[in-house]
């Protein structure tokens, strides 16, 4: 069998070789493009060749004509294979045109051919009495608009200035400040708290209606008082609703048996303005209806939650009263007071005498208006959810409880939340605690003239903690200091000492002022040991807790032991929280110095540590206060 053969089938060179290198390649030329290719078409025309049936063939020869004619028949046979003859054609008429466009722009500019003079007309007939006419009818219009505008001046002023203003203006008005609605033919108003987060559902819908009893006076006849801003008759008046009209209050008291120890007033109507009075203007009167409906709000808040807390001992709700125990015999008192047109219910006289005796406590009032308006902020403030697709109002805590495995503690504490009658509590307990321990301050800043007892109040504070320092100082003394921090809560009170020490203490006065008295005792002590050092003398002993002598009703006494440079003298000061300062000296008979020393014993100071100890009159001595008056007894028990 033959062997097969190869054939190779390629397809034909399409494009021109351009170029064979010398290793054989074959570079052909590139195609060209359509704009290309319209340009070489372009290029084959001949626009100086003559176009049939031109007018500018030689007439003069016969020659020429008959060579015209067969140059003509030979184009027209040309034409009829040729496509760009019409395009050649168009240009030719194009270039005429532009010619001779041209030569007419040259006749007209050089104006050697021909000079364009404009022609004068006739002048037209003057018409004086159209002229007249026009400038009437222009002027009239003109006057129309002035008085257009100055009637609306007119108007505008006239209601502005008037004792009834008209009643869209009034509307107006009262839509810039309250949310209104026309429902069919009544314009409904709203008075209540939903937009604000409030969830309590209670009717605050007002209706406003036009005042059409409302006489106009007249402007000639009016008197001046009738001018006067302030006695406006309104040209509109608003309904309110019976449970919301007079006026309200929530008094809120702590008392100690029959004594008040602070109170606040939330909202109270002001005298100078009567909301039950019948001429009383539209906005005053949505304003005390909306101070009912916000005092009645915040106390049903209060009182439900008063009924659902269960503390070791129950609040107890009374009408319109809370009654809530702070401490032992310290009660807080929240009463809604409400008056209007039928019963004009009147404070009791326990809450007149509380009004008189005590004063008004800016920071409860201002605390009730803050926690209702974060309770409406909660409510309407919720987190935006992540991912979009989770529960609305889940917290970046709640998220993460999962992926972080918190426990059941920590979820019931991310839950659980302090409701708004136990922030009122707290806010109470720690005004009670406050005002006891200034109190107690105060008595024994006024108990102890020596020391001085210096009290600085921390200005960064809040409703439930306050902070102190107190500096104990001698007057001539002052580098000498005893230096305590004094942090008040809501049911404690804790001190901390200068060397670090924290004492915990309960609501009780009695146990704050222990602390401050034995403070009082050691900072003798401690100005004693610091003089006695510029003093040079020797400190033999020191005992903060004193276990010899008659005991301390309260807490224990202190003592130092001092000696002189020389050694002869020793003093002894005892101290003791509510015992007097007591001061012994040693060494002080007159014969001591003449007794003869013997063989063993050199010193002279040693022939008196069997002498006894007598007791020095320390208020005789003079000096400006205790520590001056030992100085100068340390002075002259030293030998120079």
């Amino acid at each position: 069998m033959a062997a097969s053969v190869d054939v190779s089938v390629e397809t034909l060179a399409e494009n021109q070789i351009q170029e064979i290198t010398l290793d054989g390649h074959e570079i052909y030329t590139q195609p060209l493009s359509m704009s290309e290719n319209l340009t070489k078409l372009a290029q084959r025309i001949d626009f100086t060749k003559p176009e049939e049936g031109s007018s500018i063939e030689d007439k003069s020869s016969l020659s020429s004509k008959v060579e015209e004619d067969d140059d003509d028949s030979r184009s027209a046979v040309k034409q009829e294979t040729w496509p760009w003859d019409s395009v050649r054609t168009k240009l030719r008429h194009v270039l005429t045109e532009t010619t001779v466009l041209l030569d007419v722009l040259n006749i007209s500019k050089e104006k050697r051919y021909m000079v364009l003079d404009p022609v004068q007309q006739e002048p037209p007939e003057a018409r004086i009495y159209a002229q007249v006419l026009g400038k009437k009818k222009a002027l009239l219009n003109a006057a129309q608009i002035l008085q257009h505008g100055a009637e609306r001046l007119r108007k505008s002023d006239s209601i502005f200035h008037s004792t009834t203003p008209a009643f869209q203006l009034e509307l107006l008005n009262v839509r810039r400040n309250w949310r209104l609605k026309k429902v069919a033919n009544a314009i409904i108003g709203d008075l209540s708290y939903k937009s604000a987060g409030s969830r309590v559902r209670q009717n605050g819908t007002f209706e406003v209606i036009e005042n059409k009893d409302v006489d106009e006076p007249d402007g000639l006849g009016s008197s001046p008082q009738q001018q006067q801003p302030g006695q406006r008759r309104s040209s509109l008046h608003v309904e309110i609703p019976g449970h919301l009209q007079g006026a309200s209050y929530i008094f809120v008291s702590i008392q100690k048996d029959m004594d008040s120890l602070a109170s606040a007033n939330l909202t109270i109507p002001g005298h100078h303005s009567d909301p039950l009075a019948g001429e009383t203007h539209w906005q005053k009167k949505l304003e005390a209806a909306q101070n009912v409906l916000f005092c009645k709000e915040i106390f049903s808040q209060l009182a439900r939650e008063a009924v659902q807390l269960k503390p070791s001992i129950p609040h107890m709700v009374i009408g319109n009263q809370i009654t809530a125990t702070l401490f032992p015999g310290i009660q807080l008192f929240i009463g809604l007071c409400h008056t209007n047109n039928h019963d004009k219910v009147t404070p009791p006289p326990q809450q007149q005498q509380q009004r008189q005796r005590s004063d008004h406590n800016h920071i409860l009032e201002h605390s009730l208006h803050q926690l209702l308006r974060e309770a409406h902020t909660k409510n309407i403030s919720l987190p935006i959810p992540h991912p979009s697709t989770a529960m609305l109002g889940t917290t970046k805590r709640r998220r993460l409880a999962g992926p972080h495995a918190y426990s059941r503690s920590d979820l019931l504490e991310m839950v659980e939340g302090s409701t708004m009658l136990e922030q009122i509590i707290a806010q109470a307990q720690h005004q009670v605690l406050r005002i006891r321990s200034t109190n107690v301050l105060d008595s024994i800043a006024m108990q102890c003239r020596d020391p001085q007892i210096v009290i600085h109040w921390h200005a960064l504070s809040d409703a439930t903690h306050a902070a102190m320092k107190l500096n104990i100082t001698s007057q001539g003394y002052e580098i000498c200091r005893t230096s305590l921090a004094i942090q008040i809560g809501t049911t404690s009170v804790r001190v901390i000492c200068r060397d670090g020490r924290i004492i915990r203490l309960s609501h009780e006065p009695q146990e704050l002022s222990n602390i401050l008295l034995g403070m009082v005792s050691w900072h003798h002590i401690s100005a004693l040991q610091f003089l006695a050092k510029l003093m040079s003398w020797q400190v033999l002993s020191t005992r903060m807790h004193l276990g010899v002598g008659v005991v301390e009703a309260l807490g224990n006494a202190s003592s130092v032991v001092m000696a002189s440079p020389s050694g002869e003298r020793v003093l002894a000061i005892k101290s003791g929280p509510t015992s007097n300062l007591s001061v012994y000296a040693q060494g002080l008979s007159k014969d001591s110095s003449h007794q003869l020393l013997s063989n063993s014993v050199k010193d002279p100071k040693w022939t008196d540590m069997n002498a006894k100890w007598q007791e020095v009159n320390w208020m005789k001595i003079e000096g400006k206060n205790f520590c001056h008056k030992i100085e100068l007894l340390m002075a002259s028990l030293t030998k120079c």
